[in-house]
């Protein structure tokens, strides 16, 4: 679809966005393949970006002579262009030189060769795989700006809210240099705040704020809005629901940090909810805890394997039958009770605070696993929330029902143009192109990565492991060189933490519990000395500089102190070193008691383990594939549902 053609959808339709097909797997297995040939031909495709690029930097002298009044009238023109011809070679060219000229001029800084080539990818249904450090945010700016003078409502969506914000201000100059307005979606805004600001040509936004946005304009719309319904319902005066939404549809998305919003954001749906009718009180959630405390796992109920679910065994029923039939009232039904308590054995055996959660100003708050963030608006489903409430001894609030939800699978998909970028996507390839229809394009480094790989240490027990690490960051402390060390939770932290003090060694600590400095903290992580302790959230988007004399001892050296889920995660942690052609290190160490490695496998396989070290690593690398393996199907299924509500919702006429 052509920029003109995108243009012209917000005439042509009351809430423009593409057509949710649903694929059967012959059409998934055929769309991945054609996604891998085509991010193939790309990549390998020298002469065109050459010539391409070629053409934009024969742009430099004449624009570099212009008047800010002149450079602003110029992009007017391509503009124009762009919006009859499309994204074609020479107006695009044009396009991204005046942008370059402009962000030189505004911020500073001009886009070098290798951003220029990875605005021009965004421009299509790809992902861009760009090296931490390498300048995503610059990057978006090029074709961001190119769409936005054609005419195209474009959104810029980011991982959370903090960068959503950071990007617009750093980046207003530029765009009002170009004679565009922008503006950022910020989670305090009304509705009328946010039908204003989505009227700017280009919009920054966090995933979760567009996501709901959307969700709750498809409620006032219903399932379907035409302009002839539309038309029909105001001249009958009944109004139309497009009154009361705030998009002007779904036209242009670039996603940054594509990874973690279009895949590990994708196994949790969206949910608006309600206050339940059946207010079950919070007494119903204490019996169903103090119940559950006196069940002795292995004798009266067994947990799955990952902690998600809860069986009871023989002996269990029958004590819980007669627990019910003194308590009485709800828990005379037994399918009910039993319902009630094994919710109660996950509360009280699944989650773990400090790893799964956090008991924040007098509330459950839910850890994000992946970025280590608290997730404030968030909350398990069917009551298991109020439970961990219970189980905390805090106030259980209402429980609630949903009344709409959407898995952000099935949100992205209805975009008309859909592109993204971030530092580790090649290993999620076949899913971003048999889901979304993307193809993955590495983009190469502007200056030669320097990152040495500092090898994996793999230790028989927790204590052991940690010993290490704290004696490689006294090592490391004594050279002078920052240290990064990752670690896969708050308790770890926070107990990694506590062994630094007891060194006496200075340090700084980012995790969920105070995460309001993170980027300052984050940036400051590459000064002589300095030791920094951090969960995953450690500050994606945030550069980290090193301070004088840094790169001289080696650079930042970053630790990881454990595998996680993805492998992606790992890379982007051990990315934090060695940006932008800076030289810099990491290395792991991990334990045969991971909790990883200890969900996943029997205590005879990990006595084997022990004694051979090429053993551990392979069978580590095995349980964190299986475990990538088991989140995926988990994204299939949720979409699989989804789209299996959806149909059910449309036979009753109801919207999603």
């Amino acid at each position: 679809m052509s920029s003109r053609d995108l243009a012209a959808e917000n005439h042509l339709t009351g809430y423009p966005e593409r057509t949710e097909q649903r694929l059967g797997f012959l059409d998934r297995a055929a769309q991945k393949l054609y996604c891998q040939a085509r991010a193939w031909r790309e990549t390998n495709a020298r002469q065109s970006p050459r010539s391409f690029l070629d053409h934009v930097n024969g742009w430099k002298n004449e624009l570099a002579s212009r008047d800010p009044a002149a450079l602003r009238e110029e992009a007017r023109a391509v503009g124009s262009a762009l919006e009859r011809q499309g994204f074609l070679d020479a107006p695009l060219a044009r396009a991204f030189a005046i942008v370059r000229e402009a962000a030189g001029r505004e911020l500073g800084q001009q886009h070098y060769d290798e951003q220029l080539l990875g605005g021009r990818m965004l421009l299509g249904p790809r992902v861009v795989e760009m090296e931490t450090g390498e300048g995503k945010t610059l990057t978006a700016t090029l074709a961001a700006a190119s769409a936005a003078l054609a005419g195209v409502p474009t959104h810029v969506i980011t991982a959370n809210d903090y960068l959503a914000t950071r990007d617009t201000e750093m980046l207003r100059p530029l765009y009002h240099a170009l004679g565009l307005r922008v503006a950022c979606i910020r989670p305090e805004m009304q509705p009328v705040q946010r039908r204003a600001v989505y009227q700017n040509d280009v919009v920054y936004c966090s995933n979760k704020e567009i996501a709901f946005d959307y969700l709750r304009d498809r409620i006032a719309l219903g399932r379907t809005l035409t302009l002839g319904r539309s038309a029909v319902s105001r001249l009958a005066g009944l109004g139309s629901g497009s009154d009361n939404v705030v998009l002007r549809g779904l036209f242009y998305a670039i996603v940054d940090e594509a990874d973690s919003v279009l895949i590990d954001d994708a196994r949790v749906p969206l949910i608006i909810s309600n206050t339940s009718q059946d207010k079950a009180s919070s007494e119903l959630y204490h019996q169903a805890v103090r119940i559950a405390r006196a069940l002795e796992e292995g004798r009266d109920f067994v947990m799955s394997r990952h902690g998600a679910a809860a069986e009871l065994l023989d002996p269990g029923r029958e004590r819980l039958r007669r627990e019910a039939e003194r308590l009485g009232g709800l828990w005379t039904g037994s399918r009910r009770s039993e319902e009630l308590v094994s919710k109660a054995l996950v509360a009280l055996h699944g989650l773990r605070p400090d790893i799964d959660y956090l008991v924040k100003d007098g509330k459950v708050q839910i850890v994000d696993e992946y970025t280590g963030r608290l997730m404030a608006d968030r909350s398990w489903e069917r009551g298991l929330h109020q439970m961990v409430e219970a189980k905390e001894g805090v106030e259980v609030t209402v429980h609630r029902e949903p009344i709409a939800r959407m898995s952000y699978q099935r949100f992205f998909r209805r975009y008309l143009r859909l592109a993204g970028m971030t530092g580790t996507a090649r290993e999620i390839r076949g899913e971003l192109a048999s889901v979304y229809g993307l193809s993955v394009v590495p983009i190469p480094t502007h200056r030669p990565l320097r990152r040495h790989d500092a090898g994996s240490h793999i230790a028989a027990t927790l204590e052991v492991k940690w010993q290490s690490v704290v004696d490689r960051v006294t090592a490391l402390h004594v050279e002078g060189r920052p240290v990064l060390v990752g670690t896969r939770s708050v308790r770890a932290s926070e107990l990694l933490s506590a062994r630094l003090h007891e060194r006496g060694l200075p340090h700084q600590v980012l995790n969920a519990r105070g995460d309001l400095n993170e980027a300052t903290l984050v940036a400051a992580a590459g000064e002589h000395g300095r030791i920094t302790v951090a969960t995953n959230m450690a500050g994606r988007g945030t550069d980290i500089v090193l301070g004088k004399g840094v790169a001289e001892l080696g650079g930042l050296h970053v630790i990881g102190t454990e595998r996680h889920d993805a492998g992606r995660i790992d890379r982007q942690l051990f990315g934090r070193s060695g940006r932008q052609g800076d030289p810099g290190s990491f290395e792991l160490f991990a334990s045969l008691e991971d909790d990883l490695f200890v969900s996943s496998t029997t205590a005879a396989w990990r006595r084997a383990c022990a004694p051979s070290r090429r053993l551990a690593v392979t069978s580590m690398r095995w349980v964190q594939r299986r475990v990538e393996r088991r989140h995926a199907r988990q994204r299939e299924q949720l979409l699989a549902h989804d789209q299996q509500q959806d149909m059910l919702l449309a036979f009753s006429g109801r919207p999603e």
